[in-house]
């Protein structure tokens, strides 16, 4: 059987992504994982840490080799030290991204797995962004994406969608339309299917306000929005649970009764996902016409070139990419 071609865009030049995927050899992989960066970059942070990593200039259709990183090399704009950002590279960062993506339509990739981008210096570059998920959506001309933390807990996995992503917290109601939540359901019940082999999906769907409103005394969102919806989706024959008070909906028996949660926003989701998993954890997109994993964690500037970086994320989000392509 043919191993399928994962590419890794190694992402902020500055920070950790060129260290932890040169770290790939350090675990097999269901698939061949291809690292998009600058050859010269990486062979630079090598040296600086000591490590001896083989690169080999990767080519369409090349069997992978044992003990060889493959590097598909796509030039610094700027040159790039370890733990200084740089705006110039902003368009370098994106030629990754761009890059990976064209590899996946086309059929050369299986799907891609991203080391972390710095959204600060990109904007700072004059290129608007406010995250991978969002700049895969537009350019995949895909209406609504959704983003979903996932990792091992002492428990069983642990899987957390989001129904808005980066917005600031006031702007979080008025995002959370009927036609919004029920189609964020509909995505994350089609994935868990095709991408997670889970025939009948449960969801636990939290609630927007404290004690998910209180019956209205603490905010009518679940009443007006959050229930309506769950109960059309039911009525197809969807298992959502809720709409519950997020303060007690990652305790483990409420866990128990679902596959994933659908959290309404970032921080009511992830503080509690990454407390759990953080370092093993991995985001994925779903909704796109590929299959996209990342890792959980930012850039860590003040990591880079120290050696003290874990690569532990980006395994599990190659890992879990050729997992989901196996299913294809």
């Amino acid at each position: 059987m043919v191993q399928p071609v994962i590419a890794v865009t190694s992402g902020e030049p500055a920070g950790i992504g060129p260290e932890i995927c040169l770290r790939l050899l350090e675990r097999s992989f269901a698939a061949q994982p291809v690292v998009l960066c600058d050859r010269s970059l990486l062979a630079e942070r090598a040296a600086t840490l000591g490590l001896t990593v083989p690169l080999r200039d990767y080519r369409p259709g090349q069997a992978p080799a044992a003990g060889v990183l493959d590097v598909l090399h796509i030039p610094l704009a700027a040159p790039s030290r370890a733990g200084q950002l740089d705006p110039a590279n902003g368009a370098y960062v994106l030629a990754l991204l761009d890059r990976a993506l064209a590899g996946c339509q086309s059929g050369e990739f299986a799907a891609m797995a991203t080391a972390p981008v710095h959204k600060g210096v990109i904007n700072q570059a004059g290129v608007p962004f406010t995250g991978h998920t969002e700049y895969l959506a537009e350019k995949t001309g895909t209406p609504l994406v959704v983003m979903m933390l996932a990792g091992e807990t002492g428990r069983g996995p642990l899987r957390v969608a989001l129904a808005t992503t980066h917005l600031p917290l006031k702007d979080v109601p008025a995002a959370i339309t009927p036609a919004v939540l029920e189609q964020t359901l509909r995505i994350l019940h089609a994935d868990l299917n095709k991408k997670y082999g889970i025939a009948a999906p449960a969801i636990l769907v939290a609630g927007l306000n404290p004690h998910a409103g209180e019956g209205g005394y603490l905010g009518r969102e679940e009443i007006e929005v959050i229930a309506p919806v769950l109960e059309k989706l039911r009525g197809e024959g969807m298992n959502l649970i809720g709409p519950l008070p997020a303060d007690t909906m990652f305790t483990p028996p409420i866990l128990a009764r679902g596959d994933a949660v659908l959290a309404m926003y970032h921080d009511q989701g992830l503080t509690a996902l990454k407390y759990a998993t953080f370092g093993q954890g991995i985001n994925v997109t779903l909704g796109l016409p590929i299959i996209r994993t990342s890792v959980d964690h930012g850039t860590a500037q003040e990591l880079a070139g120290t050696g003290r970086a874990d690569p532990g994320s980006l395994f599990e989000a190659v890992d879990q990419a050729a997992m989901m392509a196996g299913r294809q």
